[in-house]
């Protein structure tokens, strides 16, 4: 296999630096908070070059610098919002758009920025009410204060308004009174981490003690984060759906490390990790995230990603990355905004999706069955899904940009991430520096970095190697360094002089992840590769503003594909390596794609809504369709795609028998469809999702797809907790979202009806085969026992000597077996099944 090379530069070329206020406007953490906490650059101190620079381009040509347009509202972006003192009900939109046209303009140093900004922040500073609230006078909510508490620490680190302190200053006094009497609620509540972050930062600014006080107060009035994401809870709190709510899930990973700088106990910091892994584990996909449409959604190709979510994840794993030195941080924070970050926007940043799915192989107007559904929900447009994501997306490059080198105690700098960019700052003290970053990374694998100073300096330059590197190197002036390995962070401290360079070789080989039913991603450094699909865009919708459309992607080639794969990895793999262009996420000017084997799975199409492709098959599974040569390109260079891959080979024999007591959480290679599923007190539970907008809380299930069973015992105990039935799913094909959306039998006990019940389910149709009346108690349990034999099937309950209920049926002879829910709240365990 070719190996492009990747160098690292630092250039210390003649100095210019104009942004002076860096570290001058950097403050470290005081006492009694953790030490050795790196800070981030003050906005503008970083600016983004080549491919990066093109993605904030776009942005301000796009949607971010025409938004006012798009949203003219009073109730979003119009002249009449609260937020400049009108009439309308903005809430979180003109903060969460606000927050993003700081960081982009003073990014880009544009002025037709500057200019959109600078009235909300005008009109937020010369508003702020005699006790210290600011914002609408009307908006009697915490939460919407905090996104325009981030656009005014932007704003500040970037002009130094010297009225944004004291202003912060007064409301944090305000919050500290009235919290008591007003406590945090619903939003504020979940999202209480973006409130102490900023506390924390200025209390580094000032020293008042009492926002520390703050800081404690709202912990303890947030969520458990904490505990939630040590002990995976997001769903134990029955109702409340905004612990479950993935949004929020991914804007709270920062409350943990953001509360371990008041408090630095390793249970603070763990929490941060157990938490990604808690998620990744139940609910992970390919491109570095989990799912939640809207809430957590487990790890079916089926499921999707929304805009918010990603954004919000990037955020919180940027503030991590300064309190958490581990390199695992940084990987993760790339392969998301690789990969996620661009794939939710069209190639030129005027739409976006509200969910991405990784194997999206059509984007049209329909219902998928989400808990959260919305006929838009996956459409390009600028009215994609609900209305949040449309304003808080505008955040996610230039916080990006921002967070990727940050300040650090002993006077130097930490490369946290990696692209084309220069920083100017100051090292040492006060001693001004500029690092000119030159790369096609993540797509080459060189990186340069120059360093230019007036003067000879001596500072710590820390630097990434990521985990994902294959014997990685670093150059300094040419002379190898040695002690480089591949997931550790590399410090090089010595007196830089001008000119001084260093180049960074990151090598990346191509290689297989496995994902959902035993599938496979495929990844080549950071970069997650999907199918290139050949598409077509049908315009659905012409909006007023010129160049804005919603358009449908449909697909003009085949997607149905499974990779043909060898004990050594992928066969026949080859690079195609061109020309880097101004904008990498464009498949057809892709700078690196990648040819594999393949074959077509013809029985592999669309589900029963004719919405999504099935649920990626499980693997292998036999094909005798020939080989083909398809063709990879990167995640975030469609807007259609395949990521999970089935493998090609003969497949397993079916199984013989089968135990699950699910003793220390959910069981690998279950998926479950609609609804929610979580594991807790060694059961497994059916959550409760009330006020959803979809039908999977009417018929969720949880399938083991790697199972096929023909004759044979299954048993499990069953408990239902809420009216409606439960049971057990067996003979089960092409399960996917929605209340009859499988092809197979189940036999459930309605306790609404006090009846037991077997019937079976053809696509979308559900048909009752035999029922008998039986008296369901709720919060008892059951144990349910099915034998099948050929065409023949009886059903005992709680060990009773004779069927409670018998029947015949010569539909289906085989398949996976399953646990599933009918609009009721169920839990299961002691799984069991052999065959005869």
């Amino acid at each position: 296999m070719k190996r492009a090379i990747t160098f690292l530069y630092i250039l210390l070329p003649g100095l210019s630096i104009q942004h002076l206020q860096a570290q001058s406007l950097t403050e470290f953490n005081k006492t009694p908070l953790k030490q050795h906490v790196y800070v981030q650059l003050p906005i503008g101190s970083i600016k983004a070059r080549g491919w990066l620079l093109k993605q904030l381009e776009q942005q301000r040509d796009g949607a971010t610098g025409m938004a006012e347009e798009l949203y003219p509202e009073k109730d979003n972006l119009g002249k009449n919002t609260d937020w400049l003192g009108g009439e309308g009900s903005s809430w979180e939109r003109v903060p969460y758009y606000v927050k993003g046209l700081v960081a982009l303009a003073y990014t880009l140093d544009d002025p037709m920025l500057k200019a959109k900004a600078q009235k909300y922040i005008d009109w937020t500073l010369n508003n702020q009410q005699a006790n210290g609230l600011f914002g609408p006078q009307k908006m009697n909510d915490w939460w919407p204060r905090m996104p325009m508490m981030y656009a005014l620490q932007s704003y500040y680190e970037a002009t130094n308004d010297n009225r944004v302190i004291p202003f912060l200053s007064k409301y944090f006094k305000y919050e500290l009174d009235n919290l008591d009497a007003n406590p945090l609620s619903e939003w504020a509540k979940a999202r209480a981490g973006d409130n102490m972050e900023i506390a924390i930062w200025l209390y580094n600014k000032t020293g008042e003690k009492d926002l520390l006080k703050l800081v404690e107060k709202l912990k303890q009035q947030a969520y458990p984060w904490i505990d939630i994401y040590t002990n995976n809870g997001f769903y134990f709190f029955g109702d409340d759906f905004q612990p479950k709510h993935m949004v929020n899930v991914a804007q709270a990973l920062k409350f943990p490390v953001v509360y371990a700088q008041l408090q630095d106990l390793p249970v603070n910091l763990q929490a941060f990790s157990k938490g990604i892994n808690h998620i990744m584990h139940d609910h992970g996909q390919p491109e570095g995230l989990g799912s939640g449409t809207e809430f957590l959604a487990g790890t079916g190709s089926m499921q999707g990603v929304e805009t918010c979510t990603v954004v919000e994840w990037m955020q919180s794993l940027e503030t991590a990355a300064k309190v958490i030195h581990e390199v695992k941080i940084g990987d993760q924070l790339e392969k998301v905004a690789f990969n996620a970050l661009p794939a939710q926007f069209s190639r030129d940043f005027k739409n976006h999706s509200y969910y991405t799915l990784p194997n999206q192989v059509q984007s049209i107007h329909g219902g998928h069955g989400f808990n959260q559904d919305y006929s838009t929900g996956i459409v390009s447009s600028p009215y994609s899904g609900f209305g949040c994501c449309r304003y808080n997306m505008h955040m996610g490059w230039p916080y990006y940009v921002k967070n990727s080198v940050v300040a650090t105690p002993d006077k130097g700098l930490a490369v946290i991430t990696y692209g084309p960019m220069e920083i100017e700052t100051v090292v040492a003290g006060n001693k001004k520096v500029k690092i000119t970053e030159e790369t096609n990374y993540p797509f080459g694998e060189q990186i340069r970095l120059r360093v230019g100073l007036a003067a000879p300096v001596s500072f710590p330059l820390i630097l990434r190697i990521p985990a994902w590197s294959v014997k990685p190197s670093i150059k300094l002036n040419g002379i190898v360094l040695n002690g480089v390995k591949a997931g550790e962070m590399f410090t090089v401290t010595r007196k830089w002089e001008n000119k001084d360079q260093l180049e960074l070789n990151f090598p990346m080989e191509v290689t297989t992840n496995t994902q959902v039913n035993n599938s496979v991603s495929v990844e080549r450094g950071p970069i997650v590769y999907a199918l290139e699909i050949k598409a077509i865009n049908k315009v659905t919708k012409t909006h007023a503003v010129t160049g804005f459309t919603d358009y449908e992607i449909h697909p003009q080639s085949a997607w149905n594909y499974g990779l043909m794969i060898d004990k050594s990895g992928l066969t026949n793999v080859n690079l195609l390596q061109s020309k880097m262009p101004d904008n990498p996420f464009i498949a057809a000017n892709a700078p690196l794609k990648i040819k594999v084997l393949a074959k077509r799975i013809p029985s592999w199409g669309l589900d029963y809504n004719k919405m999504a492709a099935f649920d990626v098959p499980f693997g292998p599974i036999a094909s005798a369709e020939k080989p083909e040569e398809i063709t990879l390109v990167p995640y975030g260079s469609e807007n259609i795609r395949l990521s999970c891959f089935p493998v090609i080979g003969e497949p397993k024999k079916g199984n013989k028998t089968l135990v699950e007591n699910f003793d220390h959480g959910m069981a690998n290679n279950w998926v479950f469809y609609g609804g929610g599923w979580f594991w807790k007190d060694g059961q497994m539970n059916v959550s409760s999702n009330p006020g959803s907008g979809g039908y999977g809380i009417n018929g969720s299930k949880y399938v083991a797809n790697g199972t096929d069973f023909k004759d044979f015992i299954y048993q499990a105990d069953v408990k239902i907790n809420t009216t409606g039935d439960a049971g057990l799913m067996f003979r089960v094909a092409k399960p996917a979202i929605g209340p009859d959306a499988y092809q197979g039998y189940y036999v459930g006990l309605d306790q609404l009806n006090g009846t037991i019940v077997f019937g079976k389910a053809n696509g979308q149709k559900w048909t009752v085969i035999r029922s008998e009346k039986y008296p369901v108690e709720m919060n008892k349990i059951y144990t349910l026992k099915i034998t099948a034999k050929d065409t023949k099937f009886d059903i005992f309950i709680n060990g009773s000597p004779k069927p409670v209920l018998s029947a015949s049926d010569d539909q289906y002879q085989s398949g996976s077996i399953g646990l599933r829910t009918y609009k009721a709240l169920a839990s299961f365990d002691s799984v069991k099944i052999n065959t005869f």
